[in-house]
């Protein structure tokens, strides 16, 4: 004799318990985004992120690029070639401007809104620097007043709040003073030079030494 059929309601039970068997199987097979109970019970998280992307890598092209800066910078006024110097200019310019720019970024996002303006001023000082690079000492002088007119704008604007640490605010200060003496000079109509002698020839000094205090400080991370 055959076995009477079920009947609905005994059907849906005993699918019921297959489903739930089933949903607890699947649960017990999660090993990483399920964690098991002293009651047995299981509790579904969410999967763990992964870790932040470090700022080693983005902090490397503003370093070397302030590196490139004072490096051919300053070798270019010592070279007594103009193509050389041309040419080591060109790439003090590019470093600088590359560097700057990324500067202002960081800074505008750290909520530094005065520095990260500083820094995109230098950098358009910057571009008009290497603007008159080609043209020779000569021809350059116009681009070059107006190129460290910006230059000593942006220093303050960096140096003067105290985000930085003081000694390279002070340096900062110090090459701004001495480049906005230089951009009145021209301005007034004096043909002075970038290797003129002694400004702005001993205002460099300055600059690279606020560009080191601007290494330390990407590598500190302040």
């Amino acid at each position: 004799m055959g076995l009477p059929p079920l009947a609905p309601e005994a059907s849906a039970s005993a699918n019921s318990a297959t489903s739930a068997i089933s949903a607890r199987q699947e649960l017990q097979s999660i090993p990483t985004n399920a964690t098991s109970r002293s009651t047995g019970s299981y509790e579904l998280r969410p999967a763990v992120p992964s870790p932040p992307v470090t700022r080693a890598r983005s902090d490397f092209v503003p370093v070397v690029g302030l590196i490139l800066g004072a490096t051919f910078g300053v070798s270019g006024t010592f070279v007594s070639s103009d193509a050389v110097r041309q040419v080591f200019w060109l790439i003090d310019g590019l470093g600088v401007i590359v560097a700057t720019t990324l500067l202002a970024v960081r800074f505008l996002r750290s909520g530094h809104d005065t520095v990260a303006a500083g820094f995109l001023v230098f950098a358009l000082g910057e571009s008009l620097l290497l603007s008159g690079t080609a043209a020779g000492l000569d021809a350059s002088v116009p681009s070059f007043g107006a190129g460290v007119a910006l230059w000593a704008a942006g220093l303050l604007l960096i140096s003067l709040p105290s985000t930085l640490t003081a000694w390279v605010r002070g340096a900062g200060v110090a090459a701004a003073v001495l480049f906005a003496i230089v951009a009145a000079r021209i301005f007034r109509g004096e043909r002075l030079l970038p290797t003129s002698q002694p400004l702005p020839f001993f205002a460099y000094p300055l600059v690279v030494l606020t560009f080191f205090g601007w290494i330390v400080t990407i590598v500190k991370g302040r």
